[in-house]
């Protein structure tokens, strides 16, 4: 017989099998962390409506969030900070992200999808699917999971940066964070390795 499960002991036929599915959130914006997410999904536990992150209401979003942190049988979360972003470039960064959270599933699985044209240097066994939040369940899984992560982040953030309106950009450079970038200048959380910001830096 197979082993349980690591949720509420569901058998899982052919553990060995699983693929992870990986994407990230934030490469783009110009304040916070960049954070990605890995997924397994479970087989005989199918969740519908899965679908990339960008093409959901955040109320749907927030519902596939909870459902797929408590009937995936393995979700991990890794990121990368803006220092971290800053010294070794946003692409480095966003492959380290992926790394973390590949780590932090608990197992090493047997393949890995992950979002996109390019993939880090890493052990797995693993293949880049452009468009592939769209393509498979545990890519769609993955980019909700690192998206809902990011943005509660920049709502955090936001509190105690006010002026940026990072509560409803996430850190991307809308005309208000433009705004608030020339009026206050940039934050401890802004990547001043991005042109935008590094304009104001060197005032």
């Amino acid at each position: 017989m197979p082993p349980p499960s690591p949720r509420g002991g569901r058998a899982v036929a052919d553990a060995e099998r699983l693929i992870a599915g990986v994407d990230e959130a934030g490469r783009g914006p110009l304040a916070g962390p960049v954070v990605a997410a890995a997924v397994i999904l479970n087989p005989e536990d199918p969740i519908l409506g899965l679908d990339d992150s960008k093409k959901l209401t955040a109320k749907r979003r927030a519902a596939l969030e909870g459902e797929i942190r408590s009937r995936a049988l393995h979700v991990g979360v890794g990121m990368a900070d803006v220092a971290e972003i800053d010294a070794i470039n946003i692409l480095q960064a966003t492959f380290l992200a992926m790394t973390r959270a590949v780590e932090a599933i608990g197992i090493e699985p047997a393949h890995i999808l992950v979002d996109g044209n390019r993939l880090p240097r890493w052990r797995y066994a693993a293949e880049a699917v452009v468009g592939g939040d769209a393509l498979h369940p545990c890519i769609s899984a993955a980019s909700i999971i690192a998206k809902e992560t990011r943005d509660r982040l920049m709502i955090e953030a936001a509190r105690d940066y006010p002026h940026y309106g990072w509560e409803k950009n996430k850190g991307y450079g809308s005309a208000a964070h433009m705004a608030a970038l020339r009026e206050h200048g940039p934050t401890p959380l802004h990547r001043r390795s991005f042109a935008p910001v590094a304009q104001f830096t060197l005032l």
